[in-house]
């Protein structure tokens, strides 16, 4: 089988299907994020000019934490830096530019909508737009393959000498198995509290990545930054989880009353002093 077409053209222009994917990604995001806002009583009308801004965040954040992460090439070949068209893209650097500007964005022009209540709102979106971006990304790009592998469901990807470990393909799937069990707890959670269902995405999602590096991407097996940051993310998640849950019991549980002693019966002794002092002098 050959690889997957990465380029063709229209005419004079050079189309790159990687670009073509993470603007599809991107688009199914923007609408998925606003039906769940009309679902659930929150305005959307704010979000289309915002989403232009987080967009450009996840890029450049997605970008910057991968040329870091390789400096030693990219400081060898900075000509490189910029052909973002060549893959290359951190999810965890565009998490990390995307989410506070998000967060600010959608305090300042949909104060209505608490920001718990927002990422909670997002979770899901981010682990339906992971799942369709790794077919539509890294599977249509350059050097988009795992590690070389002889196994029957290997596949040939531009750039990569032999069959390779279709990683992308697997982890769409993992990431639709995430999305499922995201509905049960938000289902599960719908009282509360609060940020349950962005902790939870964080648990499995870190883990998730941790799993991909070792079994499928990261060369030498143990222990590169994405391993590292994944296990962080899911530990630090399932703290935030528990904690939500001990303080949600806590303020339900109702508060321990002395008993009623009922109405005071005297003892014999007393009735008699009662008695005694009722005798006319």
């Amino acid at each position: 089988m050959r690889p997957i077409p990465i380029v063709f053209h229209i005419g004079p222009l050079q189309i790159h299907t990687y670009g073509i994917g993470l603007a599809i990604t991107f688009f199914f995001a923007y609408k998925y994020f606003e039906k769940r806002l009309r679902d659930n009583g929150y305005p959307s009308e704010w979000l289309m000019t915002s989403f232009l801004w987080i967009v450009l965040a996840a890029i450049v954040g997605a970008r910057v934490v991968h040329v870091l992460a390789n400096i030693s090439l990219y400081s060898a070949q900075p000509s490189l830096i910029f052909q973002i068209w060549n893959g290359g893209l951190s999810s965890f650097g565009g998490l990390l530019f995307a989410l506070p500007t998000g967060m600010y964005l959608c305090r300042k022009r949909c104060p209505e909508l608490a920001l718990g209540k927002a990422l909670d709102l997002i979770a899901p979106v981010l682990m339906a737009a992971w799942a369709l971006g790794r077919l539509l990304g890294p599977q249509l790009m350059v050097r988009g393959g795992g590690k070389p592998t002889t196994a029957w469901y290997g596949m040939y990807y531009a750039g990569q000498v032999g069959k390779h470990v279709p990683a992308p393909l697997f982890q769409a799937i993992e990431c639709f198995a995430i999305l499922l069990i995201l509905f049960q707890v938000e289902k599960r959670f719908r009282q509360g509290p609060t940020g349950m269902v962005l902790a939870a995405a964080g648990a499995l999602w870190g883990l998730d990545r941790f799993l991909d590096e070792v079994f499928w991407l990261a060369i030498p097996r143990f222990w590169d930054s994405v391993e590292v940051v994944g296990l962080v993310l899911c530990f630090g998640s399932l703290v935030i989880m528990a904690l939500l849950l001990r303080r949600q019991r806590h303020q339900r549980a109702p508060a321990i009353e002395a008993p009623d002693p009922g109405p005071e019966v005297a003892t014999p002794g007393a009735q008699a002093e009662i008695g005694q002092g009722a005798r006319p002098g």
